[in-house]
């Protein structure tokens, strides 16, 4: 049977070795032991392979916490992260706000509540596309060096940490609470004393957690003492930094491809410029685990990426494959931004952290769960993979990885099957990856694999354009399968059918050919269960219920024409610099009314299928939305709207000739704006 920590990292109402999940509470009768060594956390002496998943708890209204945690147990997350912004609870100086949507002790209390393991990012530097980073105007303003060892910028964090250790007191993993670890800084590339000092002002406060964390890129100056932090790394499928504004602009493509090199030389690139492939000397000696894996991507004004479910998808499959142990996703749950004294999104007109230009409101992510908790197609793709890492994980984290395929790659290339082998030396995964975004990759033909000592299949096969998936090798009497291994509950193993490759499955000496999708309830052998990508995706959650949708639909209605386009000025960062709130003045404007009554409203988003530069919606004349259109709709969710709200007006901004922005190929870019639709949905896309 698994440990008990295990039935914490099962999520929903899914089984691990039996037990309900729901059943664990954290416990101070009953701690689980955390311990780590170079290949993964052990947690009361058994390997595991979580899952982490990015929300920040003060960019969603308090009331939806619960259901955003509940939706991301579902979604297979096993531990949760969020960043503490410094500037979102101390925006004036000395005055700590930690009420409502702000208050952390609550959001805590509620993932206790729901039995979801706690990382804390803790500053005081986060960036998270927030105003400076999230470090408060009033540093600046006082002329303090922050990220650095001025001891006046130090005192400052002490307050912080004083105040966020107030949040945290009796919650802590040693407490029988769910905060098992914290970052400290973010993307830092400086001294390690420097973050020592972060770490020793907390310990002397009273943090006292199983391991510490930081971002392992770009390389430190100098090192932190081994063991003291954990580096954690990113990749991503494409970055609005990217000053670029063509489509495949970056070293985004090395994603896709299994390499030994664990961290990345494409985030944030504006600011680190070109980056080696070098880590900081003594970081390979510990576990390779992930805390900025793409799960989606936001928009800059001057950048505006469509970001697909198979690129998540495929990211996080070449991680695994390449040796990852957590897979860590941001985000993994949009957020929009909150109110403050002045607005709160990073712009290059504020005092730091000016690299580009970001909503105001908007921080939806396009992650698997959106600004509304909308859930998208990759929430549901990337569960298979959670599944995966739940019941196999212990037999997965001692596996080392190699990579018999080329690991240093061009853009595009074709030339041969992108695949890893993840092995202990008698049994196995092969990881394939026949998929890059934005670039049409061949099918492969004449495959065959050769893995402990077993080759397969019988006879070579065609991967597929586009397939990414994973097949077991001597895994629970399975001898192999060009089947992707799901998961293991009550003694049924269930694989997944890969489109378009013929289904083989060994067991034993027995091989089954040409095998069908019977579905969860209909082996294909003895407690063997082959499902489609459908059925693999949804496991284990209940049967979705539809949304009742109100039977009257909104109306909408142009009351003024855009004025003069505005001038598109070049900002200090040298990119497009995003409309100001005079701007829209000389917006088009359009009246949103026929609204469904308050009671009509919940898990109701309204859709606004429009063509524009950037749209904002009011109500009452507060700023409640805002959309950089990339081709896709805007959404709103409208429980999130006073109750007695009966109309909302909504501003465009027309697109103009020849604008120095990147959009993709699905936008309607033509100069011009308009609202084509306007529609009601329900938030489970």
């Amino acid at each position: 049977m698994k440990s008990t920590f295990l039935s914490i990292l099962a999520g929903g109402a899914l089984l691990i070795g039996g037990i309900p999940a729901h059943a664990f509470e954290f416990n101070k009768n009953s701690i689980p032991d955390v311990k780590w060594d170079a290949q993964s956390l052990i947690i009361d002496g058994d390997r595991v392979t979580p899952v982490m998943g990015e929300i920040h708890y003060s960019r969603l209204p308090e009331n939806e916490w619960r259901s955003s945690v509940r939706k991301m147990k579902d979604g297979g997350v096993t531990i949760i992260a969020t960043y503490v912004f410094w500037n979102h609870i101390e925006e004036n100086e000395g005055r700590f706000d930690w009420s409502g949507q702000r208050n952390l002790r609550r959001f805590i209390e509620i993932c206790k509540e729901e039995g979801m393991p706690v990382v804390l990012r803790v500053g005081p530097f986060c960036h998270g596309e927030v105003r400076n980073g999230g470090i408060p105007d009033w540093i600046f303003d006082k002329g303090i060096k922050s990220r650095s060892e001025d001891p006046a910028f130090l005192d400052a964090v002490a307050k912080l940490y004083r105040q966020i250790f107030t949040q945290v007191q009796g919650l802590q993993w040693k407490d029988g609470g769910p905060v098992m670890a914290c970052q400290f800084d973010n993307e830092y590339r400086g001294h390690g004393s420097y973050l020592m000092s972060l770490k020793g002002i907390a310990e002397e406060i009273g943090f006292d957690l199983p391991f510490y964390t930081r971002t392992g890129w770009p390389e430190l100056k100098t090192p932190v003492p081994f063991g003291e932090m954990i580096p954690l790394y990113g990749d991503y499928a494409d970055g609005f930094w990217e000053r670029s504004i063509k489509p495949t602009a970056g070293n985004y493509y090395k994603a896709f491809n299994f390499k030994g090199f664990r961290s990345s030389t494409a985030i944030a690139s504006e600011q680190l410029k070109d980056q080696k492939e070098k880590l900081t000397e003594g970081d390979e000696l510990y576990p390779y685990f992930t805390c900025e894996l793409g799960g989606g991507m936001m928009g800059a004004y001057h950048r505006r990426p469509w970001i697909y479910p198979e690129d998540a998808y495929a990211l996080a499959t070449v991680k695994l494959g390449s040796g990852s142990n957590l897979l860590g996703y941001y985000m993994y749950h949009g957020g929009t931004n909150p109110e403050g004294d002045s607005y709160l999104n990073e712009t290059q007109r504020t005092q730091a952290t000016n690299y580009n230009d970001l909503p105001v409101k908007n921080y939806d992510f396009q992650a698997p769960l959106g600004e509304f908790g909308q859930t998208y197609p990759h929430y549901y793709t990337l569960r298979k993979l959670h599944l995966f890492m739940q019941d196999y994980g212990d037999v997965l984290a001692p596996m080392e990885a190699s990579f018999p395929a080329p690991q240093d790659i061009a853009k595009g290339d074709d030339s041969s099957l992108r695949y890893s082998y993840r092995t202990d030396g008698d049994r196995g995964f092969v990881f394939i990856n026949n998929y890059e975004r934005l670039q049409k990759l061949s099918a492969k033909k004449g495959i065959r694999f050769d893995l402990c000592g077993v080759k397969f299949p019988s006879k070579p096969i065609t991967i597929p354009a586009g397939t990414t998936c994973i097949f077991p090798v001597n895994i629970d009497g399975i001898r192999y399968a060009t089947a992707q291994l799901i998961a293991k509950r009550d003694g049924r193993i269930y694989l997944q059918q890969i489109p378009g490759i013929p289904t083989e499955i060994a067991l034993g000496k027995k091989v089954i050919k040409n095998v069908k999708a019977l579905g969860p309830e209909r082996p294909v052998a003895d407690n063997v269960y082959l499902l489609t990508s459908e059925q693999a995706a949804r496991l284990f959650l209940p049967e979705k219920t539809p949304v009742s949708l109100p039977a009257v639909m909104p109306k909408i209605g142009k009351t003024a024409e855009a004025g003069a386009p505005r001038k598109i000025t070049i900002g200090v960062n040298k990119a497009a610099e995003e409309p100001s709130d005079e701007d829209f003045e000389n917006a088009a404007i359009y009246t949103v009314s026929n609204l469904p009554k308050a009671d009509e409203r919940e898990n109701v988003l309204l859709k606004i299928d429009y063509r524009g530069d950037v749209a904002r919606l009011y109500c009452d004349g507060k700023l409640i939305a805002d959309n950089f259109y990339n081709g896709r709709p805007m959404l709103y969710g409208l429980w999130r709207l006073p109750e007695n709200a009966e109309k909302l007006e909504l501003r465009i901004l027309p697109l103009q000739e020849d604008m120095s922005v990147y959009f993709p190929e699905e936008a309607d870019i033509r100069p011009g704006e308009e609202v084509k639709a306007i529609s009601l949905i329900e938030s489970s896309l």
